[in-house]
């Protein structure tokens, strides 16, 4: 059992709450993804469950147990950071069955573990490499392995991929999809990058300064978000906000469109704009688009568009795709 729960937890820096008390249930086997902006306390709640920070106030559970008062390596729990740290002058066999060596188990159980843990991950041919040997997606690895070793309940994710280049995050993210899938476990997974939140995800929690704003799956939080915040978070490229006499005629304070839900024209449209910059990225373009009285928005469309900078447009909103937002920034249904 894999289960997680927060119960009214919070955390403070002397008289500084970072975290205001918050609840949260994670299932087992679920992939659970905290997402926010630098500082919006993701890493420091992940920290809260592995025990590696005090909780202030509040419970938390893990596997139905008050883990609260738990030492980190009594909660079951295996940690994957930022930072590989492996050991440079260990081969990866040994990086891999370190904690296991550490807990005591026998080397015949502890190389059965580290030769089922670098199947799975693809290492078996670097076992006797050294991390100095390896590539960045493969020493991160070795520390998923390093992880998987040790049978946890859940593992917890702090920005493992964001020391990669842009093509090794790509892979690496559909490898821990993939470990999920085989491995069935709990995994919790901090980020700051929407994408990755969005296509990793079974549940996603959005934070904003220490609060959830919002909790759901990705296309929940996408298709309805809750306020302002998680529809200018969730989505890429942003959201276009509308505001003024535009958004009042739609009955709201603000008026949400993504750039995938307008439609262009050369004729006419509820909108006039200059084309001032455009993207051609083969599949698809995107424009930005100087709209008079509106000022920026951006658009994306197909590959095929030929439009230009300088080219007058018009445009309207696809029916049925327009977010309203009252005056506190909240979704009107």
């Amino acid at each position: 059992m894999g289960s997680i729960a927060l119960k009214d937890v919070s955390k403070s820096f002397g008289d500084t709450e970072v975290i205001p008390p918050l609840r949260l249930e994670i299932e087992d086997g679920e992939f659970v993804v905290f997402v926010g902006p630098s500082g919006c306390g993701k890493s420091t709640l992940l920290r809260m469950i592995a025990g590696l920070e005090d909780v202030s106030n509040g419970t938390i559970e893990i596997a139905g147990r008050d883990a609260t008062p738990m030492p980190p390596a009594k909660r079951g729990l295996a940690m994957v950071f930022q930072s590989y740290a492996l050991y440079p002058h260990m081969s990866v066999r040994r990086n891999i069955a370190f904690p296991l060596k550490m807990a005591g188990v026998s080397p015949e159980e502890s190389k059965e573990k580290v030769e089922y843990a670098a199947n799975v991950l693809n290492l078996t041919d670097y076992l006797d490499r050294r991390p100095g040997q390896l590539s960045g997606g493969q020493r991160q690895r070795v520390a998923i392995g390093r992880a998987i070793v040790r049978s946890p309940d859940a593992f917890l994710f702090d920005e493992p991929l964001s020391n990669l280049d842009a093509a090794l995050r790509v892979n690496m993210r559909l490898e821990i999809s993939e470990l999920h899938q085989r491995l069935k476990t709990t995994m919790v997974y901090v980020t700051h990058d929407q994408v990755e939140a969005m296509t990793m995800a079974d549940k996603i929690v959005v934070l904003n300064a220490g609060r959830i704003e919002q909790v759901g799956s990705p296309m929940d939080l996408y298709r309805n978000p809750a306020n302002e915040f998680v529809a200018g978070f969730i989505g890429s490229p942003k959201m276009n906000f509308v505001g003024g006499e535009a958004a009042r005629g739609f009955d709201c304070a603000t008026l949400g469109i993504r750039p995938e839900h307008l439609q262009v024209s050369t004729a006419d449209g509820l909108w006039k704009g200059t084309v001032g910059v455009t993207e051609h990225l083969g599949a698809e373009t995107y424009l930005y688009v100087h709209v008079d009285d509106l000022g920026g928005m951006m658009v994306r469309g197909d590959g095929e568009m030929e439009v230009a900078p300088g080219n007058t447009i018009h445009l309207s909103p696809v029916d049925g795709k327009i977010h309203r937002f009252d005056e506190a920034g909240l979704a009107i249904r």
